[in-house]
């Protein structure tokens, strides 16, 4: 699980080392193992690759972690009506919806709305003060009235996990009752550890379905900014409103 101690080359100044995958992670974090997903996101932190290859590689890696994520959704039986006439079949029980955090969570909202076609979507908008540090909310397109049964969070890539915690806190509010409570996951592509640590301790309830674990740390113990070397803020390489036009689009998948 998660990378071993192979040493990388840390920002000027300042010594890093992959910290060793711990034992076992708490049971509500499930970092995926798929060799596909290690490999894209390798390709997601090449400094060639420009909003249009990033955004497939996020769409790619996006379908794995649903597959995974969704892996437990209870199903119900149906009646479907085959070329042989009316046959027993399953589908899912309850409904989904899917709320990205903009802005780097609609470049995962495509591969979700593709697996899960009949989900809802509700967008939430929060951003970190630079001063404070704290998260504040700038947009909520949740609705007045409740009709999900489980809901997953997109974030792709938490340093601190300040943000993915209050659109928890959010959805929280908005969907639990006396008598029902809404089941909400949480996925991202990658993560530090302190991220994960901080998602994990505020909602130990909330599965998070990630990609990679940074573990990359300084010597202070704390997390490198930004988290995987080379994969930037994602918001703004998908947007391409990071300064950089020096990028190529095609062929570097297999690179």
């Amino acid at each position: 699980r998660g990378f071993s101690t192979a040493r990388l080359p840390g920002p000027a100044g300042r010594s890093a080392a992959y910290m060793p995958s711990p034992s076992s992670d708490p049971p509500n974090v499930l970092q995926s193992s798929h060799p596909l997903i290690l490999h894209k996101i390798t390709q997601m932190r090449k400094a060639k690759a420009g909003p249009k290859y990033l955004n497939q590689l996020l769409r790619e890696v996006s379908t794995f972690l649903c597959y995974e994520a969704t892996a437990d959704l209870e199903m119900e039986p149906c009646a479907v009506t085959s070329r042989l006439g009316e046959e027993k079949g399953q589908r899912l029980a309850n409904r989904v919806a899917i709320v990205p955090v903009m802005r780097g969570g609609l470049g995962m909202l495509e591969a979700m709305t593709e697996m899960v076609c009949n989900a809802r979507v509700y967008h939430l908008g929060i951003y970190r003060d630079k001063k404070s540090l704290m998260p504040v909310e700038y947009y909520n397109k949740l609705p007045k009235r409740v009709t999900v049964q489980t809901a997953f969070v997109l974030d792709p890539c938490p340093l601190s996990g300040a943000t993915a915690i209050a659109a928890i806190d959010i959805l929280k509010a908005w969907g639990s009752t006396a008598d029902f409570k809404l089941r909400i996951k949480f996925v991202c592509i990658g993560a530090s550890q302190q991220a994960i640590d901080n998602i994990s301790s505020a909602h130990p309830d909330v599965p998070i379905h990630v990609g990679l674990i940074d573990r990359l740390h300084d010597p202070d113990g704390a997390p490198l900014a930004p988290i995987l070397p080379g994969l930037g803020d994602i918001g703004d390489r998908l947007f391409g409103t990071d300064g950089n036009d020096d990028f190529d689009e095609d062929g570097l998948d297999g690179a």
